[in-house]
Order: structure tokens, then C-alpha cells, then sequence
């Protein structure tokens, strides 16, 4: 899993919201959006799946992560990214190698304040039938990009009966689906700001790739 889909699976899980159920697709974003303001930290427990029918690919990882603000820290198999809104950790369990980059590089490193301001803006916004959400009862919204970017489109499955967003996926233009599956979503009380850093003490022999 690349810092590419490490950062939409950050800023789409802080889409959490209590809304009316009839509204236009953009009405609705838009009050999703007020409403991921007013949450400090989130933990959310998903199930990651890479699905690429045509090559019979059908991939399922679980995995965690802890957002605050722009802060997050994830952990998925052997492999934790942990940012504190302006540099990335990405630490390699296997090799034992912790890679170290800016969060702002490169247009899609979408963060949680992008996604609240022009990455919103970049996105025609509407709703979609998308039978297999139909199947679990969820309403499809899908973004789509008004430019050039490297997936061609988004689609947020959300449980209006009890207001929450319960998986969205990323669909590539390669023909890959990324799906996010939300099994809980929780508050977390206040975390220190170390929380967010990687700190190579406590992992003795790291090897350290700087790559600002």
C-alpha cells in the first residue's frame, strides 16, 4: 500500500456526519464536511481490498488508524505511516527501513485539510447506482475529477438509516478498485503530539531513507 492510497484512506475516513436524508449529493457532502470539523480524533478499524475483476484479483488486509486533524497514524499489515500534518514517517516492519518524506509533495498527497478545501472543489459530485452498495442498503455518492488526476473516480457507500459512511472505494485507471470498509469508527480522547512522530530511539537499527 503506497503513500498514495495511505492519504485517501486518511482524509475519506474523517467523512463521519449526521445529516437528512433528502438532499442533493453536493448539499450532503457539504454538511459532511461541517460536520467532520467538529471531531478532535477518530479511530477507525477497516478491512482494505483490492478488487480487479478482470484479472481475478481480490485482495483483503484489516488495519487501523488514529486521525487528529492533520495528524494520523496508520498501521496495516507490516507496514505504519504516521504523519503529523507536515512530514510522513512510512516504516517497513520486514526490511526494517522507515522512508521519509514531506506531506505537502506531489498534488495527490491528499491530506484531511485538502479534502476539506480545494480537493473538494476539484470534484463534480453527484449520486450513482452501484449495485453491489444497493445490496447492503447504502446510498453511492461518487466525486469525480474535473481534471486529469491518477484514479478516475470515488464512491462514498453511506448507511442513511444510521448516518454513517461505511466504505468507499477508489477506482483507478488501471481498472483497480480500492475499498475501504468501515467496521467501527470511535472518538479517542486527546493524544500527544509525539503520537504522530516516528521516533527512531525506540526502534534500534532502522535504517533511515530521507527523501525530502
Amino acid at each position: 500500500m503506497n503513500v498514495l492510497k495511505t492519504s485517501f484512506l486518511v482524509s475519506f475516513l474523517l467523512l463521519f456526519f449526521s445529516l437528512p436524508a433528502q438532499q442533493s449529493a453536493d448539499d450532503l457532502l457539504k454538511k459532511v464536511i461541517d460536520k467532520t470539523k467538529s471531531y478532535s480524533s477518530i479511530k477507525v478499524d477497516f478491512d482494505y481490498r483490492m478488487l480487479n475483476e478482470d484479472a481475478g484479483i481480490d485482495e483483503v488486509k484489516s488495519g487501523e488508524v488514529i486521525i487528529s486533524g492533520d495528524a494520523y497514524k496508520l498501521m496495516m499489515a507490516e507496514q505504519t505511516v504516521i504523519s503529523d500534518g507536515v512530514t510522513i514517517w512510512t516504516y517497513l516492519e520486514d526490511s526494517e527501513e522507515v522512508m521519509i518524506s514531506n506531506a505537502a509533495d506531489g498534488e495527490e498527497n491528499i491530506t484531511p485539510s485538502r479534502i476539506l478545501t480545494s480537493y473538494y472543489e476539484d470534484h463534480k459530485i453527484s449520486y450513482q447506482n452501484n449495485h453491489r452498495n444497493e445490496e447492503e442498503g447504502y446510498t453511492t455518492i461518487e466525486l469525480k475529477p474535473e481534471s486529469g488526476k491518477k484514479f478516475a473516480k470515488i464512491q462514498i457507500a453511506i448507511d442513511e438509516a444510521n448516518l454513517q459512511i461505511k466504505s468507499f472505494s477508489i477506482f483507478d485507471n488501471g481498472g483497480n478498485e480500492f475499498i475501504y470498509l468501515i467496521k467501527t469508527m470511535e472518538d479517542t480522547n486527546s493524544l500527544d503530539d509525539s503520537f504522530f512522530r516516528f521516533d527512531t530511539t525506540a526502534f534500534p537499527g532502522v535504517e533511515v531513507i530521507d527523501m525530502r
